[in-house]
């Protein structure tokens, strides 16, 4: 059940660094926005290779922060706009273009934006195609994205994985829903991280 995302999340790294040594190595920050699944295993991809990390979620407390804290990084409450961090990687994990951009303004000249989350929008893109072209071509930096993941993505997540603490990776399963009761897994609550149903 965290094998599949956090293959997304090796693939993502993996091409951060490939794409940082075309230039030069950026190793020292991140920003994740998001501290739902995907954003907590960004930051725990990242600690594990050594990055401070940032994780920036609209949860003021609760089990995001702990777990954000558990890794040794550190949680930001609020907007993305407001965090007071420079980073040389920014993941995004909302899949919310306002979270993004807000994001984006923290990332230093060279900087790599990774994009993973993916939102249900309108048909028309919520951004200023001008604006971005000259910001990245200015800044020298990249904007991917990421979602599936092949064979050697999934082989570093499981590697990842059996390097983490099991007990911070149970803590990520916040509830655990009977397959009889499987639509209840689809509500949310506010100090909800990863929902499972059990078959």
């Amino acid at each position: 059940m965290l094998a599949e995302p956090a293959s997304v999340l090796a693939k993502a790294w993996d091409q951060i660094e490939r794409i940082s040594n075309r230039a030069f190595f950026l190793g020292g920050r991140g920003l994740v926005c998001g501290a739902g699944p995907i954003g907590l295993l960004a930051c725990l991809l990242g600690v594990q290779r050594g990055s401070e990390m940032h994780v920036v979620d609209l949860a003021t407390g609760g089990v995001k922060r702990d777990l954000v804290e558990g890794l040794g990084a550190r949680y930001h409450a609020g907007d993305a706009a407001e965090v007071d961090v420079d980073a040389e990687v920014v993941i995004e994990c909302t899949g919310l273009g306002a979270v993004g951009r807000a994001a984006a303004r923290r990332l230093v000249s060279g900087g790599i934006m990774c994009l993973t989350g993916i939102m249900n929008v309108d048909p028309v893109p919520d951004v200023d195609a001008t604006v971005m072209n000259r910001a990245m071509v200015l800044r020298n930096t990249v904007l991917f994205g990421t979602v599936n993941a092949g064979r050697r993505h999934g082989e570093q997540a499981v590697a990842a994985l059996a390097a983490a603490d099991p007990q911070w990776l149970s803590a990520m399963i916040t509830r655990r829903v009977p397959l009889g009761r499987w639509a209840e897994a689809l509500n949310r609550g506010p100090d909800g991280v990863k929902v499972v149903v059990d078959l």
